[in-house]
């Protein structure tokens, strides 16, 4: 086992398992990161997950057409790895399932996945396929707050009747974390319960459910306000580290905003200056001030569920970039 499940961060709204499991990146392809996590039945009951095999991509930017390319081959090469691990054979069905909301931005991503996605089985229907191509069909089902229906109801009727070899679906996701919104793709093989991470509690979608493989693909498109206070906080530590630290470089003065973050020396300071800053509030460990902000924040209503104010452009490209890697990873002509 190469990870450690970290019980900490388990009262924190977030979907991804790289988020509650300390794990090293398998891989890095220029500055795109890669982390394979495979939980057994005891570490993915720590954290509330399911057991199976996690893939995290994470990256820096998503609206650079180079880096779209170069993170649509990754995704495609990541998933064909999910598939090959489920045993699913080229002559498999695929049904594509987009699950959220096309009418709110943030939960947009299934929606506007499947209006991308490569969809043959009619054309299987009326003759044979080109070889090469996958019988693939789609669906968005929308939210049970239009439909009253169970997406996890519906969707085992239709797995029923039509029959197809395994699942894949997409949806949006809640981080715990900043720094990951719009910026981490999550790929599993062990479903999903669409609504988690934001409090939502709704039936899982899953093998144990629908009796075939699912693999599901996320990314976290909102953040809640507890992870957001303490991030700042965090981030306060680095600016006043990087201030003293350089308090007396005359080039520093010429440069009213500096991106820190991104510099290769690391700036910190220590427990007597954080006190100094925060007075108790700077004594506690970054794990107890996130809980002390949730147990703040949760009650009052005011832990607010956050999306960056240029989703909607943001929300286009992901999906453009997670239907190419997925009909490239079901389709081999497509490639």
């Amino acid at each position: 086992m190469n990870h450690e499940v970290d019980l900490k961060n388990s009262i924190l709204r977030t979907d991804l398992a790289v988020e509650l499991v300390k794990s090293k990146p398998t891989k890095q392809i220029d500055d795109i990161k890669i982390t394979n996590i495979t939980l057994n039945e005891e570490e993915a009951k720590k954290i509330n997950k399911k057991k199976g095999n996690y893939t995290t991509i994470e990256f820096e930017d998503v609206t650079d057409s180079n880096n779209q390319k170069k993170l649509s081959k990754i995704l495609t090469e990541e998933l064909k790895e999910l598939i090959k691990k489920q045993n699913i054979k080229d002559e498999d069905m695929c049904l594509v399932l987009g699950l959220g909301n096309e009418k709110s931005t943030p939960d947009a991503l299934g929606p506007l996945v499947v209006s991308e996605t490569l969809v043959t089985n009619y054309i299987y229907l009326y003759g044979e396929l080109d070889k090469g191509f996958r019988r693939v069909c789609a669906l968005s089902p929308g939210v049970m707050g239009e439909t009253g229906i169970e997406t996890s109801d519906l969707l085992k009727s239709i797995v029923k009747e039509i029959k197809p070899g395994f699942v894949i679906t997409i949806d949006a996701l809640a981080s715990s974390s900043v720094e990951r919104v719009n910026k981490t793709i999550q790929m599993t093989d062990a479903g999903i319960n669409p609504g988690s991470g934001v409090g939502n509690k709704r039936k899982e979608i899953s093998k144990d459910i629908l009796g075939v493989p699912v693999i599901a693909i996320g990314v976290p498109t909102v953040v809640d306000a507890a992870s957001i206070v303490s991030d700042t906080i965090n981030y306060l530590y680095d600016h006043f580290a990087y201030q003293a630290a350089n308090i007396n470089n005359p080039a520093s003065k010429l440069t009213a905003n500096v991106n820190y973050l991104k510099l290769s020396q690391k700036f910190k300071i220590n427990k007597e200056e954080k006190e100094k800053i925060f007075g108790m509030v700077g004594t506690l460990s970054e794990e107890e001030t996130k809980e002390l902000i949730y147990e703040i924040l949760n009650p009052i209503g005011y832990n607010l569920m956050v999306t960056p104010k240029e989703e909607d452009f943001v929300i286009s490209k992901l999906a453009l970039v997670i239907s190419d890697g997925l009909n490239n990873a079901l389709h081999k002509q497509s490639n």
